[in-house]
């Protein structure tokens, strides 16, 4: 029994030590602020949070466009597309509730209505009465969300490898794989490894080997920033309850752009949203993933520059 009693009290000493390992501390916003804004970056105070953005370009264009990232990311994803589309438009990037330096919501609701109440309330702070709204992945399914409900303020939109309809055999990611395994899932909570970050954001390319330390090191400290992991984790276990039969009542104007090779949401997506969005026109990208506008932002800036002007 004194042998077991040890080997038990090994073994639960080995976790214990593992957990301290691989266990991080969430990040205050004033730790990450100094790395991540830039000299464009503003901070709105807005249904109790201080929502990160830039506002970019042509300052007198009345129909700007509005940029949302997806899941787990922030406004970083859309820099290299804004360079280009600036010259033309104006271009309003921002970390939405629960991601990047925004961080979590007071309300710690995390779902289409709460979104779209956010784009507006958004939008109307900075004086905008229509707008273009582009979003990829899940802000894919936020902005069609908002197009169903808001239609008098947007005059196009743009989807880019959009979440909408139910996933149909696409391999995933490995990170996303374990945030929506129950039990599991609790443990990224207080357990952020940048290895799991890597292999995800590898996933999310067509060719991993593009994927950046420097990528790796912003993702994982987002991610960590306080209340991020939490509002993760409410998302992953399912907040958002959307109806994919309600997009066939989308009337936006509607430019669907998508990469070829996307592992998470794939290629056969298009032909569901042409179907159900009437007059809707698609691009497909040769030999590009899950995140056009970071693997070939020249494309991409091209197709929404030739749709919206």
């Amino acid at each position: 029994m004194k042998t077991i009693a040890k080997i038990l009290g090994g073994f639960i000493g080995l976790i214990i030590i593992l957990l301290f390992i691989v266990c991080e501390r969430d990040r205050p916003v004033e730790e990450l602020i100094p790395l991540y804004a830039n000299k464009d970056s503003k901070f709105m105070p807005i249904m109790g949070m201080k929502v990160h953005y830039r506002d970019e370009g042509v300052a007198t264009d009345t129909l700007p466009l509005i940029l949302l990232h997806g899941m787990s990311s922030s406004l970083n994803t859309w820099d290299s597309v804004v360079i280009d589309l600036k010259q033309h438009r104006r271009v309003i990037s921002l970390d939405l509730p629960g991601f990047g330096l925004t961080g979590p919501s007071p309300e710690m609701a995390y779902n289409f209505p709460y979104y779209s109440k956010f784009i507006d309330s958004f939008a109307t702070r900075l004086k905008i009465k229509r707008f273009i709204l582009a979003g990829n992945s899940l802000g894919g399914a936020i902005s069609w969300n908002y197009a169903l409900h808001n239609p008098s303020r947007l005059a196009k939109m743009i989807l880019i490898d959009a979440a909408g309809y139910p996933k149909k055999g696409e391999s995933g990611s490995l990170g996303f794989k374990l945030a929506s395994t129950p039990v599991i899932n609790n443990l990224l909570l207080y357990a952020t490894p940048k290895a799991l970050v890597r292999k995800s954001l590898e996933t999310v390319y067509y060719d991993p080997a593009r994927v950046t330390d420097e990528q790796v090191e912003r993702f994982h400290d987002v991610a960590i920033r306080e209340g991020n992991r939490e509002a993760a984790l409410m998302i992953f276990k399912g907040s958002f309850k959307g109806n994919p039969e309600s997009i066939k009542e989308v009337k936006t104007p509607t430019l669907i752009l998508w990469g070829d090779k996307d592992n998470l949401i794939g290629v056969n997506n298009v032909d569901n949203f042409l179907k159900d969005i009437k007059g809707s026109k698609a691009e497909i990208y040769k030999n590009v993933g899950h995140v056009p506008m970071e693997e070939v932002p020249g494309k991409v800036a091209a197709s929404i520059l030739s749709f919206v002007q």
